[in-house]
């Protein structure tokens, strides 16, 4: 791929809009390149497109057009969330023309050393407590990418000063070529998205392309206790540094019960020193899963050079993020908490295991086509009930009847997508008894319904605080 001051003149297509296709347009522009900009969707739903007009960028909305793609095109930076099956990539594919996403523009103009952070689960949580770790030790942290604000910003601004951590998801990294983490994180990786990516080893090696430029001088940090993590070490050449909450490592971060009988963080770096960090009882956020989180942020912080008391100190000050198991309100005794996050099986796992308590789980969403039969034990160990919503709801609730489940009930979709929550989280609501969870952790992607799991959460929030029996105590 051409570096950035390379571009003057060239012909650069840029797929679709939204913060990351507007924020590279931009600097493409800037670059001196000759940019064109498309999205499917209709003009009234791209506001961005003004924006970028003002600044004599070309946008065209509403189609692909015939011509779009054609030889004289040296670059194509595609939204991530754009299939490659799209008409214009295919094209562009049978043309020869590199195809990139938004990442690999920002790694040729960053400034800063990057730390990427990728897995199935858990990848805003751990991005936002890098980063929070690193602020409180003063490293001029800027978080960026798929948590939100787009890469190629974030990297103009950047300084050799700052460290960049950026959250990166499977469909970003598999538009680079060249991106370069200093340190690379991996964090798990299950079944997920193959809508998108079409086999569990094309999602695979989307996620392997964190490692595949780093070098000796680089580290590679990932999840010991995963199986399919594991698999990728005979190809890292950079410095490994591992995390386990199963095995004592000779080398790396883990679990240990140590002699007050409390299980703590403890790193070890292979050459006769350890260092107990944080009693896990001390953790700020709960659910056994955001231990491994913390796993992971430990090594990567230690790999910054921080501190123990700051990693320690902030392992116990962090409150958790938005939409993953937010405690929302207590109303009659029972607990409502936000898992708007969870958009595979293998999330609302891990939801349903923070909890001893009795769950009435609200779930359901987009179909791509999981039958999410792994989450039959589950529901037979931890829910009174079940409230089903989206295209899956009827699946789910047949996984619910085999594990045993008697209380299962379904909204239709005859309203708004905003109601038939709403509805939900009544009908949560009267199923639930003093003491119980009311849990959202959907198990799927919001997009059958809400714009966003974001979007699906908020609504959660508000038709909790809406509702008429008991007192809230909102956090």
């Amino acid at each position: 791929m051409l570096h950035p001051n390379a571009y003057k003149d060239k012909q650069i297509v840029v797929l679709g809009l939204a913060k990351s296709g507007v924020a590279v347009a931009k600097l493409l522009h800037e670059a001196g390149a000759k940019v064109i900009v498309n999205d499917k969707k209709a003009r009234s739903l791209c506001p961005e497109a003004e924006v970028l007009e003002v600044r004599g960028i070309a946008v065209v909305c509403g189609e692909h057009p015939t011509g779009l793609i054609h030889s004289e095109v040296e670059l194509i930076v595609k939204n991530p969330g754009i299939p490659y099956s799209a008409e214009p990539l295919q094209k562009a594919l049978e043309l020869g023309i590199e195809i990139v996403t938004e990442v690999e523009v920002a790694y040729h103009i960053c400034k800063a050393p990057i730390i990427g952070i990728t897995g199935s689960n858990g990848k805003t949580t751990t991005t936002t407590w890098v980063g929070l770790i690193l602020e409180a030790a003063e490293l001029s942290p800027i978080v960026a990418g798929n948590i939100g604000r787009a890469l190629c910003e974030a990297a103009e601004e950047a300084t050799s000063e700052h460290i960049m951590v950026v959250e990166l998801s499977s469909f970003q990294l598999k538009g680079t070529s060249q991106f370069k983490p200093h340190i690379a994180c991996l964090l798990n990786l299950y079944e997920t998205h193959l809508d998108y990516h079409g086999s569990f080893e094309d999602y695979m090696a989307s996620k392997a392309k964190l490692f595949a430029n780093q070098t000796a001088d680089d580290i590679a940090i990932l999840n010991w206790d995963d199986a399919h993590c594991r698999k990728l070490i005979p190809s890292i050449k950079a410095k490994l540094l591992s995390f386990s909450m199963r095995e004592e490592l000779a080398a790396g971060v883990f679990l240990k019960v140590l002699e007050d009988k409390a299980e703590w963080i403890v790193y070890r770096n292979g050459s006769g020193f350890n260092q107990a960090i944080l009693a896990t009882a001390n953790l700020g956020i709960p659910a056994r899963h955001n231990i491994q989180n913390a796993l992971a942020v430990t090594a990567i912080a230690l790999s910054c050079g921080v501190s123990i008391d700051i990693i320690a100190k902030v392992l116990q000050d962090f409150r958790g993020v938005e939409h993953r198991l937010e405690f929302v309100s207590v109303r009659a005794g029972i607990t409502y908490i936000n898992g708007s996050k969870a958009t595979n099986p293998a999330a609302t796992i891990k939801d349903l295991e923070a909890f001893e308590r009795p769950i009435v789980l609200i779930a359901g969403g987009l179909d791509r086509g999981t039958e999410y039969n792994e989450l039959a034990p589950y529901f037979r160990e931890k829910l009174r009930a079940l409230v089903t919503l989206g295209e899956t709801k009827d699946k789910l609730k047949q996984v619910a009847a085999q594990a045993g489940i008697q209380l299962i009930r379904s909204v239709d979709n005859g309203n708004s997508s905003a109601e038939i929550l709403e509805e939900a989280v009544i009908l949560a609501s009267e199923l639930a008894e003093d003491g119980d969870v009311v849990l959202l952790s959907p198990a799927c992607a919001s997009w059958d319904m809400f714009v966003s799991y974001e979007e699906r959460g908020r609504i959660f929030k508000q038709a909790v605080h809406n509702l008429k029996q008991g007192e809230a105590k909102p956090i």
